[in-house]
């Protein structure tokens, strides 16, 4: 009777194999939940890296730019017309003004910044218009297509705004001007530099605070808002601004300019304390050119696009001394153009 009573009990060892493989299960399903909860934390973590990088890169290719507030006649007196004309490759029409001088065939194209318009008024480029116009030159001031009141179209960093300046430099020579002066601020300055490495028909430039797109550059400029690592940030955004404005940084030639020597005379003007474009760059840019007209002024102490406000009367005397040795030199270049006079005696 004590054998059958024992065979009727559930064994302890059977209870025991039954309920192990359910805490095993248990286990892993809870393992798999972190797992998965770990991945999806990590996996928005880089969704908001990637997706910060692309707010940057959108902000890149898409400047506010304020509204024309003003012309030349309202702010300085000056007589001028309003202008259309095709971008070099016909890619869109810009819009600007022409402001001429009597009897002259000398055009200064101005050649404005990255968020600005063609009146950039921190300059202000009114007070540097009405100059230009008392030493006797016509002066074209244009928006850039980032700019534009209408048709507004993405900055590219040089590549499509190159175009349109030397449209800007073509119209000037239609309007029959024999000597033409880009005068170029910020990322116009860049952009100059940029159109020059393929135009014949400029024959000097004064740069002040050149900003050039390029990798050290923008990531210095980012680093001024916000602390990102340097890699993989650089990569992403480069990957990122040829979708969001069709352009990559490859094809935006700041190798070849910043290791040419133009042929013409330029005037680097850059401050010492500019947050936005590093003055080594122009020393560099400077040091490359040959021409005896060229130079530089780098101002201690000195702010990016501010050099005018803070040293006005020295920034005129810099400007007008390096015009006329651009006229001097294209008069003497004329004058051994043209053949000698047969001696009729």
């Amino acid at each position: 009777m004590s054998q059958s009573n024992r065979n009727d009990l559930p064994l302890s060892g059977g209870l025991k194999e039954k309920e192990i493989p359910a805490l095993e299960i248990r286990r892993i399903s809870f393992k798999h939940i972190i797992v998965a909860l770990m991945l999806s934390v990590l996996f928005f973590l880089l969704f908001c890296f990637v997706s910060l990088h692309g707010y940057i890169a959108w902000v890149l290719s898409n400047p506010t730019v304020a509204p024309i507030y003003s012309n030349p006649k309202l702010s300085k007196n000056l007589e001028y017309e309003d202008i259309v004309f095709p971008a070099a490759d016909g890619s869109r029409v810009m819009h600007g003004w022409y402001i001429p001088a009597a009897d002259s065939n000398q055009t200064i194209v101005f050649s404005h910044g990255y968020g600005a318009n063609r009146e950039e008024t921190w300059i202000p480029m009114y007070d540097l218009a009405h100059y230009a116009h008392r030493l006797n030159f016509n002066v074209v001031m244009f928006d850039y297509g980032f700019a534009a009141q209408n048709s507004k179209e993405v900055a590219t960093g040089g590549k499509k705004e190159a175009q349109q300046l030397l449209g800007a430099i073509q119209f000037a020579k239609q309007r029959g001007s024999q000597e033409i002066i880009v005068w170029g601020f910020s990322m116009g300055a860049g952009t100059a530099l940029q159109a020059a490495l393929t135009s014949k028909d400029i024959d000097g430039m004064i740069l002040d605070s050149t900003f050039l797109l390029e990798p050290d550059t923008m990531y210095h400029n980012i680093r001024q808002h916000i602390d990102l690592p340097r890699h993989p940030s650089l990569e992403i955004i480069g990957m990122l601004l040829p979708v969001l404005n069709g352009t990559s940084l490859r094809q935006i030639p700041y190798p070849e300019v910043k290791s040419k020597d133009y042929p013409f005379p330029i005037y680097f003007i850059h401050g010492t304390e500019d947050e936005k474009a590093p003055y080594p760059i122009a020393e560099k840019l400077a040091e490359n050119q040959t021409n005896p007209a060229s130079g530089a002024w780098i101002v201690e102490g000195s702010h990016h696009e501010l050099i005018f406000r803070e040293h006005p009367k020295e920034y005129l005397r810099i400007v007008s001394t390096f015009l006329s040795r651009v006229g001097q030199s294209q008069h003497e270049g004329r004058t051994q153009d043209q053949p000698a006079e047969k001696d009729t005696d």
